[in-house]
């Protein structure tokens, strides 16, 4: 039976809970689970780690040399959004039997271990916020959350749910309308529109521009609501709302929250010691060029014969 564990981590199961939090939150994050490893390796079966957009690590996959390469490809895996499964080896250790698909990223310092990591990307998933009683408010949640979406009906003075990522949709009738715009544009959501007749639309907009709101603000309301259909049951306005808003997710994206902004940095480097790609951090000077390293290990060796790994780089 293969090797497992479960407590691999200086915080045991709280990452989970971290992970957990930061769903809450509307936060990205990339789970990294080792789902193979060739000793020695400090990484076992069954090891785990959260990495969120910044780079923050919590758990454990490895020490210092898959480390920072597995948190540059979760970084880049939450842009990307899509998984990838990571070699982490020296590339003679797989020779022809790396199955396509895979990466192959050399870690070579200090250890002939290997580690092959799973990273999946964990974006949340879209936030509607209808505000409103009606039976197409209703209907629209429903449908909404057939999708998989966090949909949640409110009233017009429970608009503190609403985030930088929410579609807002407004279905008042009347009721608040005026209200339910401004409280919903202060939150600067990804989209808000109001259910209703375009001649009802202007006066509401009207109505908050003399109150003072600004132009750029009040052109980011949608009236109405929805793809334009004509005229139409309730049920057949919410599919026509719901069908827009995928529209726009589609082609623009919606932010997916603060940590997912972020791209992965783009300053790295190849350590001349041991090949690995790493980040610019701390370099050494030589020569006119500078030089970064994974580990103290090969910066230690640099420094010892410095014109050797040079030399040995500028013939890659």
């Amino acid at each position: 039976m293969p090797e497992l564990s479960t407590m691999h981590s200086p915080d045991g199961w709280d990452f989970l809970a971290h992970a957990g939090e930061l769903a809450r939150r509307g936060e990205a994050f990339a789970l990294a689970t080792v789902v193979w490893r060739q000793g020695p390796s400090s990484g076992k079966q069954g090891c785990r780690a959260i990495i969120t957009a910044e780079g923050e690590l919590r758990g454990w996959i490895g020490g210092a040399c898959a480390e920072p390469t597995v948190i540059r490809e979760a970084q880049q895996a939450l842009v990307e959004g899509t998984p990838r499964l990571l070699l982490l080896g020296s590339p003679e250790q797989f020779g022809a039997a790396v199955p396509e698909g895979m990466t192959v990223v050399p870690i070579s310092c200090q250890s002939e271990g290997a580690l092959e990591v799973y990273i999946e990307p964990v974006r949340p998933v879209p936030h509607l916020v209808v505000v409103g009683r009606s039976p197409m408010a209703h209907t629209l949640v429903e449908l909404a959350g057939s999708l998989g979406w966090h949909a949640q009906l409110v009233g017009h003075t429970e608009l503190d749910v609403v985030i930088e990522r929410s579609f807002v949709v407004v279905a008042t009738q009347g009721h608040h309308d005026e209200e339910s715009v401004e409280r919903a544009l202060a939150a600067r959501p990804a989209y808000v529109g109001l259910v209703g007749s375009r001649r009802r639309g202007a006066s509401v907009l009207g109505y908050l521009a003399d109150r003072g709101v600004a132009a750029d603000e009040l052109d980011r309301v949608q009236v109405p609501a929805g793809l334009d259909l004509g005229s139409v049951s309730h049920r057949e306005i919410a599919v026509a709302i719901l069908a827009e808003l995928v529209r726009i997710r589609a082609a623009r994206g919606v932010p997916p929250g603060p940590a997912c902004a972020a791209e992965p940095d783009s300053a790295t480097t190849v350590d001349p010691v041991c090949g690995m790609t790493v980040a610019v951090d701390d370099p050494v000077a030589f020569e006119g060029r500078e030089y970064s390293f994974c580990c103290a290990s090969c910066r230690v060796a640099f420094l010892r014969d410095p014109g050797a790994y040079a030399k040995k780089e500028s013939r890659c």
